[in-house]
């Protein structure tokens, strides 16, 4: 028995548009269970016909945590029903029905397995993080489909995607939107702006701890990279709290432990991949350092390199949203 959650006031519609159709858009808030449930309902249509559906994940981190979360839904371990491909972890059997993947392991599929044999449907979640492999991989897509195999079904999925665009894109599909639900999160803003990253460690901890003292909940932090985290943990010694470190360069074992609930509160130090669709059990708290680090051109050599950016508008509500997910919140900024 799946939970009960937002995105199944959307389901009736998603599942008539992709029994009449091969392409849709579905949009729908963070925390709705787009990610965990939709891929678990499609995989019982007839049109599947006990084939494979992939389910793409811009990130390993969310790729893991989804994957993990609709085993659990289905009582089984990972490997069976579900499975996962990542460059770090491999999961799965003939008796899989849903693959959670990463985007450059997709477009590699697709090279190798151009006919996508097997596959009843790709499903594009988080969509709007737009990239060069989501990009050629859905491109791949839509010519397989048009080419080979018109009965493949392809689901774009988001919270912020401009649905009509891409509906326009992937030939003039349905677009179904969920309103979810939201709980209330209050804002508030710390009386001193940041000029530089660097000021950001000793800054963050004296935010988390006011916040530890001032509010209920775990927290969730967000940082550019793994060296603002490594200070600001340092500089959270002696709370009473978990500090968790959460990036993609972490070990599995280390990044469950920072999406698993704990009988002690938390303080999950993450970058940016914990704006979308990963969801942290407990966190009732954000606390927003207002930087990322994104990868630049540098025109004087021709390559690319990490640079710490301020985060667009946009992205800060997002952040903030992920303090109401489960109950009322706040979001420091």
């Amino acid at each position: 028995m799946l939970p009960e959650l937002p995105v199944a006031e959307a389901l009736p519609a998603l599942r008539a548009a992709l029994s009449s159709g091969p392409n849709a858009v579905l949009v729908a808030p963070p925390g709705a269970g787009k990610t965990t449930i939709v891929p678990l309902v499609l995989m019982g249509e007839d049109w599947a016909n006990d084939q494979r559906i992939l389910v793409l994940e811009p990130r390993r981190v969310a790729a893991r945590a989804a994957a993990r979360r609709m085993a659990s839904l289905l009582g089984e371990e990972l490997g069976h029903t579900i499975g996962l491909a990542t460059r770090l972890d491999r999961a799965g059997s003939a008796a899989t029905r849903v693959e959670v993947v990463t985007e450059g392991l997709l477009v590699r599929r697709l090279q190798s397995d151009p006919g996508l044999d097997g596959v009843a449907a790709v499903l594009f979640d988080e969509a709007h993080a737009r990239n060069l492999d989501t990009d050629l991989a859905l491109a791949l897509c839509l010519d397989l489909q048009r080419e080979l195999r018109p009965e493949l079904r392809l689901l774009a999925m988001s919270a912020t995607l401009d649905g009509a665009l891409f509906a326009k894109l992937m030939g003039d599909c349905p677009v179904i939107e969920s309103l979810g639900r939201a709980f209330p999160v209050q804002d508030q803003h710390r009386t001193r702006e940041l000029k530089e990253p660097r000021e950001l460690p000793e800054a963050m901890a004296g935010a988390i701890r006011d916040a530890l003292r001032a509010h209920e909940g775990d927290v969730l932090a967000f940082l550019p990279g793994w060296g603002e985290i490594r200070r600001t943990a340092e500089r959270l010694g002696g709370v009473e709290a978990d500090v968790l470190p959460l990036h993609g360069e972490l070990p599995p074992a280390e990044q469950d432990r920072a999406l698993s609930p704990s009988p002690r509160r938390k303080v999950v130090l993450a970058t940016s991949i914990a704006e979308t669709s990963l969801t942290v059990p407990g966190v009732r708290i954000v606390v927003d350092g207002g930087f990322r680090r994104a990868p630049r051109l540098d025109p004087a050599t021709g390559l690319s390199r990490l640079a710490t950016l301020r985060i667009s508008r946009a992205a800060a509500e997002q952040r903030a949203g992920r303090a109401g997910r489960t109950a009322p919140g706040v979001a420091i900024r």
